[in-house]
């Protein structure tokens, strides 16, 4: 049984080929006592299964697929169904090249006409017979099969329309040859051989096309498994061995040396480094860590030795969870998709009935032997050219290239539904601390009261603060260490929480704090009042600095904002999107950073409930909204909007709440996302209306209603190869999504 506490499991499907292939597995797999539901992907050949509490045995779910057709096996890690996909693979590729080896020589001798002694007349019909035979009961078994599956569930799919056409045009030729054999010294009758086995081969090429496309959509998958190192150094009993990183467990002690990435996520446990972050946290600057530093797999190691205690491997890892979202999101399916499978579900017996229109019509037309081999050929190219692959591939095709495409660009759409979403949004509240700035107070303004200069009042104040960890301490810190100025050890440090901090520098008595701690102290704050005040305005945090009992300045604290909030801001306005800022912080705090970044609407010192409502107000106004957040205080209002969007290195639960992760390059992302977005739902959109046209069109002219006209008429061979380049083309189509965007918005 599977853990009862699992509530997911994928599965690796082989042999699918159509839509009907996945609305058949799904329904097999919803049968399933202890199934809650389950989507099929066919672009990915995944199936997602959401169990009930209590579990499932996994050998039920892999023989209800088996009865359906199909074979299916667990994935346990990203990657682990390459084997059986590139088995499949490389028997695909061994049948066409045999379709392909049988059908040319038979081509070339059904349209010499005679024009090869050798094989003129009888001779050539038999060989026809042979090589025709050969690939349709070689290659084309697989095709049969699946056909004969199909019926066998009183349903029908692409392989029913093929296989009807390929046994049509096959069977129809065996008997004209065996019933014309007594009169041998006649020149044979017109046979289809060629058409039989040109259909299987064009089939298996088509499906040759999509097999190497569908690898390439999972290019984004691959490339994140690359991050992680095949091997990792375990210390045990201070003894260092080589092992595979599958190997490594929670708790083992490893040795990371400079240059090579980190094999797990854990804690510094000895040694000092910088660590490059940019791929996995999006991070453009190095991180400094050291003993009690915590430290992710994927990022790599630059400057310093560094031993780690290992806090999560695998799947349970950040890049773990992040390679499953992908792969998760790559096989789920958009609200779109449901066009297709309502269309999908009605198509096939609406094709066998044209194609026994077709066949009726053309015997009525002319009932002769050759009226009636034109009517044959008719109704098999019907048959043929309306396989519903193109419209099946529509949407999971483009999903799967456009959330690939979108976690190389640093953002994790989680699935389609996501996709349609973002596509639509009109209104964006963002919030502001982590979002659209740093998240880290900085000094940016120095106002002066006595006789000393900018340099040696920032130096005064972070000796004193030098061994504090307040928030605003460490920023003034940060400051003269940005500055370059030396900081000698302070002396009697006497912290007051929620006031200030004393302290000794240089034999002075150092005062900082609030400028109401200072009226308590007995220092003159007229000027330190005004100074204050006007910095407050400004959005910023005022800090005063006394020397041996006299105001000698204040420093302004504010976070700012990224480089890149503003050219975000405007680049969502190009987009024709509504921005407003939601923040818990101070007014003066938010509107300041609002006039420097552009945004007209603020709404300052909220709740979280308070945010859950704005975004509550505005879907009632008719927008479509998404909200963008980092902290706890986000979660409400991510999980009510219509769209979810959290920033990477914010808290986990925000990640959980929200529907997009902006995984790379913080509030940078957000236009990427929403405009990666837009231009996948339109692929999607370009797919399916391809797909539709195509068969719109294909189906009257492979019924030849333009022969009266134009004379125009399409044969199976024709058929058959148009069938596989629309599918080939759809996902052609799909493929120009990973070009998007090529450089970062």
């Amino acid at each position: 049984m599977l853990n009862s506490a699992a509530s997911h499991l994928d599965l690796s499907i082989t042999g699918m080929t159509c839509a009907a292939c996945v609305r058949r597995i799904e329904t097999a797999l919803q049968r399933v006592d202890g199934v809650q539901q389950a989507t099929v992907n066919l672009a990915s050949r995944r199936a997602a299964v959401i169990l009930k509490p209590g579990g499932v045995d996994l050998a039920t779910l892999t023989q209800a697929v088996r009865d359906a057709g199909y074979e299916a096996t667990a994935v346990t890690n990203p990657g682990s169904e390459d084997l059986a996909q590139g088995m499949e693979s490389r028997a695909l590729r061994w049948n066409v090249t045999f379709a392909i080896a049988l059908t040319v020589p038979l081509l070339v001798i059904a349209m010499s006409h005679s024009a090869i002694p050798v094989l003129a007349g009888w001779w050539g019909a038999v060989v026809q017979a042979i090589l025709a035979t050969l690939v349709v009961f070689g290659p084309g078994m697989q095709i049969l099969r699946s056909a004969v599956t199909a019926t066998r569930h009183l349903s029908a799919d692409m392989n029913t329309l093929v296989s009807l056409g390929v046994m049509a045009a096959w069977g129809y030729s065996t008997v004209l040859l065996i019933l014309a054999a007594p009169t041998a010294g006649h020149h044979p009758p017109e046979l289809y051989f060629e058409a039989a086995a040109a259909i299987i081969a064009f089939v298996l090429i088509g499906k040759l096309l999509e097999s190497g496309s569908r690898r390439r959509l999972s290019d984004a998958v691959a490339g994140l498994m690359t991050l992680r190192p095949a091997t990792a150094r375990r210390l045990v009993s201070g003894r260092e061995e080589q092992v595979a990183v599958d190997h490594i467990e929670v708790g083992d002690r490893l040795l990371v040396r400079p240059g090579e990435r980190l094999p797990a996520d854990g804690v510094v446990e000895q040694g000092a480094s910088t660590i490059d972050t940019a791929l996995v946290t999006g991070e453009s600057m190095p991180m400094d860590v050291s003993a009690g530093s915590a430290v992710r797999g994927g990022t790599l190691n630059q400057t310093g030795a560094l031993e780690i205690t290992v806090s999560a491997t695998g799947s349970d890892s950040a890049l773990g969870r992040i390679v499953h979202a992908v792969e998760q999101a790559q096989g789920s399916r958009a609200p779109i998709a449901r066009l297709a499978d309502q269309v999908s579900a009605i198509f096939v017996p609406i094709v066998l009935g044209i194609a026994a229109i077709t066949l009726s019509v053309w015997l009525m037309v002319d009932a002769s032997p050759a009226g009636t081999s034109r009517a044959i050929a008719h109704a098999v190219a019907v048959l043929v050219i309306a396989c519903p692959c193109a419209l099946g591939l529509a949407t999971p095709a483009a999903v799967a290239v456009g959330t690939g495409r979108a976690a190389e660009l640093g953002v994790l759409l989680k699935g389609g539904a996501a996709i349609e979403t973002a596509s639509r949004i009109t209104m964006v509240l963002l919030d502001k601390t982590g979002t659209l700035t740093t998240g880290h107070p900085t000094v940016s303004e120095i106002a002066l009261l006595g006789d000393l200069d900018e340099n040696n009042l920032i130096r005064i104040a972070a000796t004193a603060e030098r061994g504090s960890e307040h928030p605003l301490a460490r920023a003034v810190v940060r400051a003269a260490q940005d500055r370059g100025l030396r900081l000698p050890m302070p002396e009697h440090v006497t912290a007051l929480p929620g006031k200030g901090i004393t302290a000794q520098v240089d034999g002075a008595a150092i005062a900082i704090g609030t400028v109401r701690w200072f009226s308590e102290l007995g220092i003159d704050t007229t000027a330190v009042a005004i100074a204050a005040s006007r910095l407050a305005q400004l959005g910023q945090t005022p800090v005063a600095v006394a020397m041996n009992g006299h105001a000698v300045g204040v420093l302004g604290l504010r976070d700012q904002p990224t480089p890149a909030a503003r050219d975000a801001v405007a680049h969502l306005r190009t987009l024709g999107i509504s921005v407003a800022m939601v923040t818990g912080d101070r007014v003066e705090a938010a509107q300041a950073i609002a006039r420097e970044l552009g945004i007209t609407e603020v709404h300052a010192e909220t709740k979280p409930e308070d945010k859950a409502r704005l975004v509550a107000e505005a879907r009632s106004r008719g927008h479509v909204v998404a909200m963008v957040g980092d902290g706890l205080n986000d979660a409400p209002a991510l999980a009510g909007a219509d769209l979810g969007i959290a920033i990477g290195t914010g808290a986990d639960v925000a990640q959980a709440a929200a529907d997009v992760i902006l995984i790379q390059g913080g509030i940078a992302g957000l236009p990427i996302a929403l405009d990666l977005a837009r231009r996948t739902l339109r692929t999607i959109r370009e797919n399916l209306a391809w797909a539709f046209m195509y068969n719109l069109v294909g189906i009257p002219v492979a019924a030849g209603v333009l022969v009266p006209i134009t004379g125009w008429s399409l044969s199976p061979v024709l058929a058959s190869a148009a069938m596989a380049l629309s599918s080939v083309s759809v996902l052609v189509n799909s493929l120009r999504l990973r070009h998007a965007l090529r450089r970062r918005l």
